[in-house]
C-alpha cells in the first residue's frame, strides 16, 4: 500500500493522516496510565463506538444526556491520535480511552497498573466486511479496493493496524487478568442487557434495574443512528463522504454472508484455522 497513505510502525501498518510515529511512540513508551483509567480496546470495525456508548452510559448511571452532548471522541478519545491524546491528558478522573493499538504498542504503564482493560472482538468476517464499506467513505484511509483484494490483504495483515490475528492473539494471553474483560460483539447482541450487567460488575459499577434498562435503551443501534454525538454526521466532509454512505450501516451479525462467494468464505476459514490453531479461547463464530 502507497507509503503516502499509510506508514510502517514496528511492522504495523497505521494511517498517516490519523496517527504520526512520535505520537504513537510517545503513547507506547511515556504516557502515564491511571489506576482508573477504563480501555475499550478493539481491532478497527469490530464494536468500538457501541462499547464507547455503553461505557458512557454506564458511567452516567444511565443517564444520555453526556452521551448526546459531547462527541464520542471527546468521550472516549483514541490515545493514539494526535486529538485523542490531548483530551486524554486534559480528561478528568476516571478516565473513558479508545485505541486500536496492538498489545505491543499499548503504553507500558499499563502493565504496572490496575486500569481496566474492556477488549471487544468480532466474527473476522464482518470485521472485513465492515472495513469494506468503511474504506468506501472515510477519507484518512486509503480505499481498500474490491472485496477480492481486501480479503487478500486482510488475511496477510496488510492494513491499518495490521493483522486481526495478530491483535487479538497478541491479548489474547491477557484474558484471565482481573483488570482485563473480554466480550464479543455477538454477544452484545444476543444479550445487551446481560452484557451491560457482566460490564457493570467488572466494572465495580452498581446501576438499579431502572438504570440498566436506560443504558440497554440508549445503547440500541437505531438510539446510536440517531444521536448526532455517536453517528459521525458531524465529521465534516474532509474526513468522511457522507453522501456515499453512513458510518453506522447495518449493526448486525453474519453480513458477510451477503458479500463472500463460497471460495472466498473457504479461503478465509483456511487461513482463519492455520492463524488460530492452539487458541484455547472458543468464539461465537467458530
Amino acid at each position: 500500500m502507497s507509503s503516502g497513505v499509510y506508514f510502517t510502525y514496528k511492522g504495523i501498518l497505521l494511517p498517516v493522516r490519523e496517527l504520526k510515529e512520535e505520537t504513537v511512540k510517545y503513547v507506547e513508551n511515556e504516557f502515564q496510565v491511571r489506576d482508573d483509567d477504563i480501555f475499550n480496546v478493539t481491532y478497527p470495525k469490530s464494536g468500538t463506538n457501541w462499547m464507547s456508548e455503553i461505557l458512557g452510559l454506564i458511567r452516567n448511571d444511565g443517564d444520555p444526556s453526556w452521551i448526546r452532548s459531547l462527541t464520542v471522541f471527546d468521550r472516549t478519545p483514541w490515545i493514539e491520535t494526535d486529538h485523542g491524546l490531548e483530551t486524554a491528558l486534559k480528561y478528568p478522573p476516571p478516565r473513558l480511552i479508545s485505541t486500536h493499538l496492538q498489545i505491543q504498542l499499548f503504553p507500558k504503564s499499563f502493565f504496572h497498573s490496575k486500569a481496566k482493560v474492556i477488549y471487544t472482538l468480532r466474527n473476522p468476517k464482518d470485521v472485513l466486511v465492515s472495513h469494506y464499506h468503511f474504506s468506501k467513505i472515510f477519507k484518512l484511509w486509503k480505499d481498500l479496493g474490491t472485496m477480492e483484494e481486501l480479503l487478500k490483504d486482510f488475511l496477510s495483515g496488510n492494513v491499518p493496524f495490521g493483522s486481526w490475528f495478530d491483535h487479538v492473539k497478541g491479548w489474547l494471553p491477557m484474558k484471565d487478568r482481573d483488570n482485563v474483560f473480554f466480550i464479543t460483539y455477538e454477544e452484545l447482541q444476543q444479550d445487551l442487557r446481560g452484557s451491560v450487567e457482566r460490564i457493570c460488575h467488572f466494572l465495580g459499577k452498581e446501576l438499579n434495574s431502572q438504570q440498566i434498562d436506560s443504558v440497554v435503551e440508549n445503547a440500541s443501534f437505531q438510539k446510536m443512528k440517531d444521536n448526532k454525538m455517536s453517528n459521525f454526521t458531524i465529521v465534516g466532509e474532509s474526513y468522511i463522504d457522507h453522501e456515499k454512505g453512513k458510518l453506522l450501516r447495518k449493526g448486525i451479525s453474519g453480513d458477510w454472508k451477503n458479500h463472500l462467494t463460497v471460495a472466498q468464505s473457504e479461503l478465509f476459514d483456511h487461513v482463519y484455522q492455520e492463524n488460530m490453531r492452539g487458541v484455547s479461547m472458543t468464539f461465537p463464530w467458530d
